[in-house]
């Protein structure tokens, strides 16, 4: 399989690199300075691409491959990959859906307690000898009880919601479709959902129509008391809203795990002690990622040996 040229967008993954650079021929586009003359320069031996979350397969990407037949995502989420375009090539795509989905949940739960029993500002107490110097560390609020509102109940918004219900809280949700085979109430907008939850998780894919999906309309709803987790995409959130909504107390707090310009972050978030801030590393566990990147593997040598791909999306 050395003659199937990859195209490895993004350093992503030791163990994936390593292992594309055994089985094919693997050409790494961050070791160029200029990525128009890379892959003028290799597009007759480029035939795939691995991209994630951070660097995909845009449209200039695509039409600067003309041998280009498989994309193959090291994500779940597809917002770098023009779908559009790949499907008038011919262009085949796969991701890695359900291996990530426990970890993305455990972090969205990790991060409404965070937020809420003000964990890492606990730890800091600790550590710079508060406790012993000034007392107990001040109460904080409860996450067990509090209604847990889900923007989008696909698979990792199904666990996140079965992860809040063993925590007795009640489950609320917002989708394009209401789901009959649940039990959780369904809200017909966003707007409802953020007016009567008291955490509000955003877990649906990027499109069009969900960019900025959680809007000053929604944190106002949400309230001064309500908190933001987002473990979606950053631009699922009106970032500019959100500080100023955060700073001004309209809403109570956040936890993100995604930004609109990673691995940009506003600074204004840094000084908030009612905000979280993770490095995107929902899915980033040991076991998730070997996982993720035996699913990208498997699925280019499926490519390469005409068989079916494991996990197909074009």
């Amino acid at each position: 399989m050395e003659s199937l040229g990859v195209l490895l967008t993004y350093p992503m993954n030791p163990y994936l690199e390593e292992e594309l650079d055994k089985r094919f021929k693997l050409f790494r586009l961050w070791e160029s300075p200029n990525k128009k003359d890379f892959l003028r320069s290799n597009s007759a031996s480029i035939r795939a691409v691995v991209g994630n979350a951070n660097v995909g397969a845009d449209a200039e990407t695509i039409d600067a491959l003309p041998r280009l037949e498989i994309v193959s995502s090291f994500s779940v989420g597809l917002d770098k990959v023009d779908l559009k375009k790949c499907r008038e090539r011919g262009v085949r795509v796969t991701n890695t859906p359900d291996v990530l989905t426990e970890d993305v949940a455990d972090i969205a739960i990790g991060l409404a307690l965070a937020v809420m029993r003000r964990i890492p500002q606990a730890d800091g107490y600790v550590r710079a000898g508060n406790w012993k110097a000034r007392g107990d560390f001040r109460l904080t609020t409860r996450f067990s009880g509090k209604t847990v509102g889900i923007v989008g109940l696909g698979r990792i918004g199904m666990s996140i919601a079965k992860r809040a219900a063993a925590f007795g809280c009640p489950i609320s949700y917002y989708s394009r479709t209401e789901k009959p085979e649940t039990n959780f109430k369904y809200h017909p907008n966003i707007i409802e959902l953020a007016s009567n939850c008291d955490v509000l998780v955003v877990a649906c894919p990027l499109t069009e129509e969900t960019r900025h999906i959680v809007n000053r309309d929604v944190m106002d709803a949400l309230g001064p008391k309500g908190v933001l987790v987002n473990i979606g995409r950053g631009p699922h959130v009106d970032e500019p809203e959100l500080v100023k909504a955060l700073v001004e107390g309209r809403l109570g707090g956040a936890g993100l795990d995604v930004y609109e310009q990673e691995p940009h972050v506003p600074e204004e978030l840094f000084g908030l002690e009612n905000v979280v801030l993770l490095p995107h590393v929902g899915s980033g566990t040991l076991e998730t990622r070997k996982v993720m990147a035996d699913l990208v593997l498997g699925n280019l040598e499926a490519h390469v040996q005409n068989k079916p791909l494991l996990t197909p999306v074009v």
